[in-house]
């Protein structure tokens, strides 16, 4: 049995939505209860890495979590090779630029609803995403 890490860039999780329901209540209750149990008995264990554009917040929110990864630049984050899945949180306008340079940047995305503030964004990023 082994455990697999999961490395998810969490932006926008200082609203109440992300960083409660999203981070507090999803990635660290599955971090507390020790990762996903997998069927063939592996672990999967989520270790976030919280980007946001106030550090003091940004750190605070990780701090009280105990998460030792967090910052300010998207792109840096955007470019690790550590970090497979991007999680956004953040406003809804802002949301189809930053779905599709996580896409572009390779990363898988889930992301708070809706992907866009128009059908022809929301097509377009769900066009990128089968690319």
């Amino acid at each position: 049995m082994a455990t697999r890490r999961l490395g998810i860039i969490m932006h926008g999780v200082t609203g109440r939505m992300g960083m409660n329901q999203h981070l507090i209540r999803s990635i660290c209750a599955i971090r507390a209860e020790g990762g996903v149990l997998l069927a063939n008995g592996d672990r999967v264990m989520p270790d976030p890495l919280l980007v946001g554009r106030n550090a003091e917040k940004i750190e605070a929110l990780a701090r009280a979590n105990g998460i030792a990864r967090w910052g300010t630049n998207l792109d840096a984050a955007l470019a690790s090779r550590e970090d497979a899945v991007f999680f956004d949180a953040g406003t809804t306008q802002m949301r189809p630029q930053l779905l599709a340079r996580a896409l572009r940047a390779g990363k898988h995305v889930y992301c708070e609803k809706p992907i866009a503030t128009n059908l022809n964004a929301a097509v377009e990023i769900a066009r990128l995403a089968q690319a």
